[in-house]
């Protein structure tokens, strides 16, 4: 059974518990410290956010088979743009079908722009309507391609040795130069649907992170880091010239892939597996001891991130399909899942480390911190206090805002957060994701414990396939 970690009444426990684990997990305490610091507006290249509050890409899973958005997905959207955050990250958006994570993961093609348009204006206007107007709203488009983890067939850069399946494809240099086109089309779509900013998702094991990883990869993508970012720097010149000067870009970015981890099958504990060392196969880790990061390249590269066109960053963690106690700090794991190894808390000061130091590296550049969910009712105390001390411009929530989409303007409103409503980590959302005998291939997600209606019957549904 999975231990119980959260059991803090104060940030005076919570701050104890970070001294006993050795590690800094900087708290705000003061309430309306709180509320004006997470108020402040944040330039993003020309633009004025006006909170410092972000919502990122999470995906719902809940389009339509062609790739357009779905009756969950307007609903979602509704809630987010009437949320309070200034900043709304659209989820990830695949760029050619073959690319999708699953079959009813978001896909902008020529058949449904204006469905992303009128999604789009709907959102803002809710978002007009709940604060007067939506000038200082900024509005990000993610696109993807699922490269290993794509549902028709596993699609890789290179091969790994753990977590390769059997009848995978190599895509080849010449797959990869048509996907950079595959990705400026997307983009000039994305423009047409009236989007402000366009983010290439390098995250979690997808494509564009493990190209960046691709080590061992022979030909003009692989091998040494000039290889390996040229797909970025290609496709971000590429968009620039087609969709002109006035869209952002934006890049999220995983800065430290991690190991694969492994179920022990006597403590139900996650443990490391065995790899070969020096460790050859991801971005921002230690080949030498791959259970800690090495910035170097994640530095250099977001350096080179600046000159080619991006103005906002936004930091992530780990890859979910194999070690989610990195990315995602988690009270109990999602059902068949391993049992953190570490405690949460230790996870959460992983992603403000690391975020901080590269901020403070970039500080001219905006970056969205991770790794809050976890905190509950003491997230808005962290996010206040790493904005204040220069380690993140806007605090960053995902699964936090399925169950409370309106947490912003809770914290903006009121400076604390209602508990009863608040994301505790129980990682339903992340079993829906994984269950896949849907007669569509694929359940909806979000938060049956504290958004009953509707997902509390998709879940029964869900569990009730699953035995």
């Amino acid at each position: 059974m999975a231990k119980t970690f959260f059991h803090y009444h104060s940030l005076d426990d919570l701050q104890q518990e970070a001294e006993r684990l050795g590690v800094a997990v900087p708290m705000e305490g003061d309430r309306n410290r709180v509320q004006a610091v997470l108020g402040r507006t944040v330039m993003v290249g020309r633009r004025r956010v006006g909170n410092s509050l972000a919502i990122h890409p999470m995906e719902g899973c809940d389009g339509t088979l062609d790739g357009s958005p779905g009756e969950l997905t307007w609903r979602r959207y509704q809630r987010f743009g009437a949320g309070g955050a200034k900043l709304l990250w659209f989820e990830a958006t695949a760029v050619v079908e073959e690319g999708r994570a699953n079959p009813r993961q978001l896909w902008l093609h020529d058949g449904n722009v204006d469905e992303f348009a009128r999604l789009l204006e709907t959102t803002r206007k809710t978002h007009a309507e709940a604060f007067g107007h939506a000038d200082d709203l900024l509005d990000v488009l993610q696109l993807t391609h699922s490269g290993r983890y794509s549902y028709h067939q596993q699609i890789i850069c290179y091969h790994h040795p753990v977590i390769d399946k059997p009848g995978n494809r190599l895509l080849t240099d010449d797959d990869i130069e048509r996907l950079e086109d595959a990705y400026v089309a997307t983009a000039l779509r994305a423009k047409q649907a009236g989007f402000q900013g366009l983010d290439l998702k390098m995250t979690h094991g997808y494509f564009g992170i493990e190209l960046l990883g691709a080590k061992t990869r022979p030909g003009r993508y692989g091998g040494s880091f000039e290889n390996r970012t040229r797909f970025l720097r290609n496709v971000l010149g590429k968009i620039r010239d087609a969709v002109g000067p006035d869209m952002l870009l934006a890049v999220r970015l995983t800065v430290f892939d991690g190991i694969p981890y492994r179920k022990d099958p006597k403590t139900g504990v996650g443990v490391p597996a065995d790899v070969e060392m020096p460790y050859p196969y991801a971005f921002g880790v230690n080949p030498q001891d791959p259970l800690t990061e090495d910035l170097t390249e994640p530095k250099a590269l977001i350096g080179l991130l600046r000159q080619w066109g991006v103005e906002l960053l936004n930091v992530s963690l780990g890859v979910p399909y194999y070690n989610p106690h990195i990315g995602r700090p988690f009270e109990k794991p999602d059902e068949g899942n391993y049992d953190p190894p570490e405690h949460p808390l230790i996870g959460v000061a992983r992603h403000f480390r690391i975020a901080g130091e590269l901020q403070r590296a970039y500080p001219d550049l905006p970056m969205v911190g991770t790794g809050y969910s976890w905190l509950q009712r003491f997230l808005p105390a962290a996010g206040a206090a790493n904005i204040a001390a220069g380690n993140v411009s806007f605090l960053g929530y995902g699964r936090a805002a399925l169950p409370y989409p309106d947490l912003a303007r809770d914290i903006l409103e009121k400076g604390e957060l209602d508990d009863r409503r608040t994301c505790k980590t129980l990682t339903f959302c992340t079993f829906l994701m994984r269950a896949k005998h849907h007669p569509l291939g694929q359940f909806p997600t979000g938060c049956p414990p504290f958004d009953k209606d509707p997902y509390g019957a998709i879940m029964k549904e869900a569990r009730a396939g699953r035995k």
